[in-house]
């Protein structure tokens, strides 16, 4: 909006989705046809979501000529930002939307995978909700099929109902060929060069929850095993613990003749 504030009235209304493209915070957008926004039906609904409904479209559309003061000025330009993300929404999903979407994710302007094993891959943004206002827009990684948090403050402050829950599988859908090849790559814990063992994880697993049960029945001020009997538990969970160790012992296949014993990964 502070970019605006040198220019004059008729240019704020000209190109009003030029801006708001070009504004910084807004690199997830893309343009959204002139023809797709002037088409009532793609707008069915938005009526109801959007406040000053018609001045926020009369803006988004180059057609707005409300003579009104800077107070309603902001309120319209927030109103039209909003209606502006509703619309996009939709319009991703469009065989139009779906082609440029793909081009900027080609390019890598969502952002690349901060997973090393995933090697920069290209991100998509998408939302957890479809509900307006609810959830911040996340990026998904193909290659890891994992959500993470935008780095820019600006990007995570984009409500994720503007991209939807839909769209970042319904593009791998149309353009199949850009589903990437799932590595095998994992990163495997290690000490001093020797794989961290499949027990020794199990072990630390169970120490934890017994250490967390502790703490919340010392908390709740609970009387139990953990502090007067807490040799009977302790021989109770040695018990659990060496036949949950046996199932996790055979599932790595340690037991097994030399050179087929697992470790974790």
């Amino acid at each position: 909006m502070d970019d605006f504030v040198s220019e004059s009235d008729s240019d704020y209304t000209s190109y009003w989705r030029d801006w708001f493209i070009s504004s910084r915070g807004n690199e997830y957008f893309c343009e959204i046809d002139e023809d797709y926004l002037t088409d009532r039906f793609n707008l069915t609904g938005l009526n109801t979501e959007v406040q000053y409904y018609q001045y926020a479209l009369d803006l988004v559309t180059d057609v707005f000529d409300l003579d009104c003061d800077d107070e309603m000025r902001e309120t319209i330009e927030k109103s039209a930002r909003h209606l502006y993300g509703l619309v996009h929404a939709r319009y991703i999903v469009t065989t139009r939307g779906l082609a440029k979407m793909l081009e900027k994710y080609k390019k890598a302007d969502f952002g690349k995978c901060p997973r090393v094993m995933c090697h920069s891959h290209p991100l998509l943004p998408m939302g957890l909700s479809d509900v307006p206002s609810s959830k911040p827009v996340k990026l998904y990684c193909a290659r890891c099929e994992d959500i993470y948090n935008p780095k820019s403050s600006r990007h995570a402050a984009i409500d994720g109902a503007y991209f939807g829950t839909s769209f970042h599988n319904i593009i791998f859908q149309v353009y199949p060929a850009l589903i990437p090849s799932k590595s095998a790559e994992r990163y495997v814990p290690r000490v001093y060069g020797f794989k961290v063992h499949a027990a020794a994880a199990l072990v630390r697993w169970q120490n934890n929850k017994r250490d967390d049960m502790r703490r919340r029945l010392r908390k709740m001020e609970i009387e139990s095993g953990f502090k007067d009997g807490e040799d009977s538990i302790d021989g109770d969970e040695d018990d659990d613990l060496e036949e949950d160790e046996e199932v996790a012992l055979g599932e790595y296949g340690v037991g097994q003749p030399a050179g087929e014993a697992g470790t974790i990964a």
